[in-house]
């Protein structure tokens, strides 16, 4: 990758001026560890301190349907020559960081591409005879089975185990246990992702050993953390939806416990991208809540790979040009009462 130097003069302050465009909100942002100096770059940003190439990783998060978006963001990456030494991820996000680790090229996210493509809710959450409602009260682990989503998984890997990846690969479910975060580097690949991505409710728990495990964003929907513990220095965050959240007014019990859930699941993202440690810097892109929220939603497909690819495109220019923040000079994401989360959207 080859990157030029920001020729922008610095603010008073040592940062780099935003250009008018970018004085409103990105769609995402630059982020870094703390004590990091607040200033224009002298060196091309893929080098560190010390002139070699940071250790990159890739963060999935997770994001139901919305998973698409994490394609187009895949190819603005690759066609700026930006790779990964290692790949984190959660939930839906555990399926593509696995189709990415098997195949890091640009014909690998092609083909990811296709098999987004061709799912529809059928092939993973099938409506049956049951109206939808009535699913939720019976008697049973969850509405749908996940032979569906077993098969996508089968689909879209191109290898059997974890460690078999041609970049490492980590991928994240919750206990059932004790809540617990298991995070799974080696054995049977299959298992491990749809664990990670076993919506709780929606799909039935896994179990590896003698043990059950669901949706691995639960516990680390966002897991920076997971990456700047195996000594990533420099993250690239692809998150589903936006990266400020502001809650809606629910009218219905289950809407309000799905927004106190979403809430929780953006505060943690928050702090640590506000107590990142010196060293540590994490690019992240986002797509709006638009065209669809709903887990069981594919019908938009084309367009959150579209977006995903724009966006990621406009946050690598602003990382090239030595930018940081967001372009609001706020926080990412603040507190409760400014997260944003629809009832239906799922982890």
């Amino acid at each position: 990758m080859t990157d030029a130097e920001s020729t922008e003069a610095p603010s008073p302050g040592g940062e780099p001026r935003l250009a008018p465009a970018d004085r409103a909100a990105l769609p995402g942002g630059v982020f870094p560890g703390l004590g990091a100096p607040r200033r224009r770059w002298t060196r091309p940003r893929y080098l560190n301190p010390r002139g070699r190439r940071p250790r990159t990783a890739f963060v999935f998060a997770g994001g139901g349907a919305r998973g698409a978006a994490q394609i187009g963001m895949l190819q603005a990456l690759l066609n700026r020559g930006i790779t990964a030494d290692d790949v984190y991820g959660a939930s839906v996000g555990a399926i593509n960081a696995a189709g990415f680790a098997g195949d890091p090229t640009a014909a690998g996210i092609e083909r990811m591409a296709d098999l987004w493509r061709q799912v529809t809710r059928d092939d993973i959450f099938p409506q049956g005879r049951i109206p939808g409602p009535w699913r939720f009260l019976q008697q049973r682990e969850a509405v749908h089975g996940n032979d569906g989503i077993r098969r996508v998984i089968e689909n879209g890997l191109t290898f059997g185990r974890i460690e078999d990846a041609a970049v490492h690969l980590e991928v994240v479910a919750t206990s059932l246990t004790d809540g617990r975060t298991q995070w799974f580097t080696y054995g049977p690949a299959v298992e491990a992702i749809l664990a990670s991505a076993a919506l709780p409710s929606l799909l039935p728990p896994v179990e590896i050993g003698r043990e059950s495990f669901i949706d691995g964003g639960v516990v680390d929907n966002v897991p920076i953390g997971r990456a700047i513990h195996q000594g990533a220095e420099r993250i690239f965050v692809l998150l589903c939806g936006p990266l400020r959240y502001t809650p809606h007014r629910y009218r219905r019990p289950i809407e309000a416990v799905l927004t106190a859930f979403f809430i929780a699941v953006h505060a943690k993202f928050a702090r640590e991208l506000e107590h990142l440690p010196p060293g540590v810097e994490v690019i992240v892109f986002s797509v709006d809540s638009d065209p669809v929220s709903r887990y069981d939603d594919f019908s938009g497909t084309e367009a959150l790979i579209t977006a995903g690819r724009t966006n990621a495109e406009t946050i690598l220019d602003f990382w090239r040009a030595g930018g940081h923040g967001s372009g609001t000079g706020r926080p990412p994401v603040s507190s409760g009462d400014e997260l944003e989360a629809a009832g239906d959207e799922a982890v």
